[in-house]
């Protein structure tokens, strides 16, 4: 089985490059590496494109991005990485690995949260326990059933074919656009929290602070929860 990954991305020529090297690292390589480019004003694009990704372009916005991209993917197995987010070296033969489990259906690495000097535990930690309270709070009929909420900072993956029949991300969303994705994954089987690490920027904490961004958070999922998708993004500002 090929590994393929999709990274959608807007305005990420800060972090492109730490990427591009870390991806070069990988052992095995994966057999295709796709930017999905929403529109950046930046050199996004020529950083992609010197590296020797292959690079399209999209309707902005992650969800349809991400869709886009799975689309176009040349990999039976598709990883949807953040541009800001460090993978393992070995982080294709732990999808294979993960995925050769016929009963997963979704899977996600564990982010650590961290910045240049410093890991954010408290951060790290509630993201982890947030893909559990996360469905048991809001979807408790789902929760039971085995429903567990991965987010874009987990470099979540799963099988193409699964994902192209299921209808993708709802392409709407610009925020939480996996969380309907979890739901719907977890009909045909199990979504799975790898124990291993990804490294991911702490970026968000740094400009908000660590209270606030845990707020954000949690305000954000209780949103998606009530089905107010139209506040989320005015309550989730980017931050490059």
């Amino acid at each position: 089985m090929s590994v393929a990954l999709v990274i959608p991305v807007l305005d990420e020529a800060k972090a492109l490059p730490v990427l591009v090297e870390r991806l070069a690292m990988l052992d095995p390589a994966p057999a295709d590496i796709l930017m999905v480019d929403g529109g950046s004003g930046d050199n996004s694009v020529a950083i992609a494109g010197a590296a020797g990704w292959r690079v399209m372009t999209a309707e902005r916005g992650r969800a349809r991005q991400i869709n886009a991209g799975v689309s176009e993917a040349r990999g039976d197995l598709v990883c949807v990485l953040h541009a800001d987010t460090l993978p393992p070296e070995d982080m294709v033969a732990v999808i294979e690995g993960t995925l050769a489990d016929e009963r997963v259906a979704l899977a996600g690495f564990t982010p650590r949260i961290c910045g240049p000097d410093t890991t954010r535990w408290v951060t790290t930690a509630h993201n982890i326990v947030k893909t559990w309270y996360a469905p048991l709070l809001t979807r408790p009929h789902l929760f039971v059933r085995g429903v567990r909420l991965l987010f874009g900072d987990h470099a979540m993956f799963f099988r193409r074919a699964d994902f192209l029949t299921l209808g993708g991300c709802t392409p709407g969303d610009t925020v939480m656009e996996e969380a309907d994705l979890c739901v719907r994954f977890a009909k045909l089987g199990r979504v799975k929290l790898v124990p291993r690490w990804v490294e991911t920027s702490d970026r968000r904490i740094a400009e908000w602070g660590a209270w606030k961004a845990n707020w954000i958070y949690f305000k954000v999922g209780m949103l998606w929860a009530f089905g107010l998708r139209d506040r989320m993004a005015k309550h989730y500002p980017d931050v490059r």
